[in-house]
């Protein structure tokens, strides 16, 4: 379970975040959404490691990240987090199968095609990012996070610049994997669309939680409007 209780971030005197606590279950599928400015990339950042809290704490099945060094948190995020952001963060000059790889080696895990494989690049492996479509490109990104083996999928906009035929074949790809590996899946997104797919949806504004709920019946990327 992630466990955070009254979580406070401010940058440059201006709060962000403002006593925020919150409960994920394991294996959980969780969308974070509100308008832009409400906290919900900070709480983000916060709850997988990426940033320090100034109040308040996180945990990880008791686990907490509070009192860890820079190199603890480096290593947790290693051992438990995988990332997907809305920008691709690919090197160009790699090839599909060595971006990959990268995710894969961190977490000494050498059956990384297969990973590929699972998000339909299997014959994508000596392409370059240059030579593949946005959606492509966002896939590569998944099988890298993938590759990890991660507890815990943070996805920051994945969808945010692609379009509608691309975006939902993305999401159907995460959601199959979600469903075959069993990772806890934490989304943060503006589309209220999209969090018709997730089993909770925790909407923010003003760095608060404002509303929690649960989707009676989840959403496929193929139902949901756009």
């Amino acid at each position: 379970m992630i466990k955070a209780e009254n979580l406070v971030k401010s940058y440059n005197g201006n709060q962000v975040l403002k006593g925020v606590s919150l409960k994920i279950e394991n294996g959980g599928f969780v969308v974070i959404t509100g308008a832009s400015g409400s906290g919900k990339s900070t709480l983000m950042n916060v709850l997988s490691g990426l940033e320090r809290a100034d109040g308040g704490m996180v945990e990880y099945d008791g686990e907490s990240l509070k009192n860890k060094s820079e190199a603890q948190l480096t290593e947790f995020r290693r051992r438990k987090i995988g990332f997907i952001f809305q920008q691709y963060y690919l090197l160009s000059h790699l090839s599909v199968e060595n971006n990959v790889k990268m995710g894969a080696y961190l977490a000494g895990n050498n059956e990384y095609l297969s990973v590929i494989s699972a998000v339909g690049l299997g014959d994508k492996l000596k392409s370059k990012p240059s030579q593949l479509s946005g959606g492509e490109q966002q896939r590569v990104c998944i099988a890298r996070a993938l590759a990890k083996n991660p507890e815990v999928l943070f996805l920051d906009e994945p969808t945010g610049a692609l379009d509608e035929s691309t975006g939902r074949e993305v999401l159907n790809y995460i959601a199959n994997l979600k469903r075959e590996r069993g990772f806890t899946l934490i989304m943060v997104t503006h589309n209220l669309n999209v969090a018709e797919m997730a089993e909770t949806v925790i909407k923010m504004n003003s760095g608060r939680i404002v509303e929690t709920y649960k989707n009676e019946a989840q959403k496929s990327a193929y139902e949901i409007g756009w």
